[in-house]
């Protein structure tokens, strides 16, 4: 298998601009499709998905702040996995983790997981470039603890920033291959793929999957 089917594997080709359309998902997996990525990841209102063209349907929850009560995450991932999403990829509550409520972090993940249990896979965004290497690690810890099968560095959409090397060396080494980790906001080209996947990344979100494929080519 080439750089470029292994790399598109790991892929989650995403479009969640709040004005995507259902005309805009289905020109998205039609592209996933002929890329060859892992899946799509699309905005919960959009589901469920026409013809998912046999690509795994990703979904997000509490997206983009995390500003949300965890009842509220929790009836939103149970109802996106009623309408076919095989993922779902939660926003934590900010606050809460930054004042130091890694108990309450912890809780609801473990809400938005009891929602939706396996075989549905749980990502946690942990929004990385806001948080201090300490608390990378709590939260890392907490998405364990709850059950979470990965950590995600990035939204896309904080200020702050997307996902860093060194952001996902940390979030890697902390949950030491028992949970995956997707690096997510700001890979834009073949070596930025390249360099999260050195890093310890196990999955990408990707928008412009295609030219950081042509990149790997």
């Amino acid at each position: 298998m080439t750089a470029h089917a292994n790399v598109a594997q790991l892929i989650d080709h995403t479009l969640l601009k709040p004005d995507a359309t259902t005309a805009d998902i289905e020109r998205l997996v039609a592209e996933a499709a002929d890329l060859g990525t892992y899946s799509v990841c699309v905005s919960p209102n959009l589901l469920p998905l026409a013809d998912a063209r046999g690509l795994k349907v990703a979904t997000v929850c509490g997206f983009p702040s995390g500003a949300h009560r965890a009842d509220v995450k929790a009836f939103e991932a149970a109802a996106s996995v009623r309408d076919g999403a095989d993922e779902i990829d939660m926003v934590i509550d900010l606050a809460k983790l930054k004042s130091g409520d890694i108990a309450g972090t912890e809780a609801e993940i473990r809400a938005v997981r009891e929602a939706c249990p396996a075989p549905v896979v749980l990502k946690v965004i942990i929004e990385s470039a806001t948080l201090t290497d300490d608390e990378i690690v709590a939260a890392c810890r907490a998405s364990e603890a709850a059950g979470a099968d990965f950590v995600k560095t990035s939204t896309g959409f904080h200020p702050a920033g997307g996902a860093t090397v060194h952001a996902v060396e940390l979030m890697a080494k902390t949950v030491g291959g028992l949970l995956g980790v997707k690096a997510s906001g700001g890979v834009r080209t073949g070596a930025d793929a390249l360099a999260m996947i050195e890093a310890g990344a196990t999955r990408l979100g990707v928008s412009g999957s295609r030219e950081v494929l042509a990149g790997l080519a």
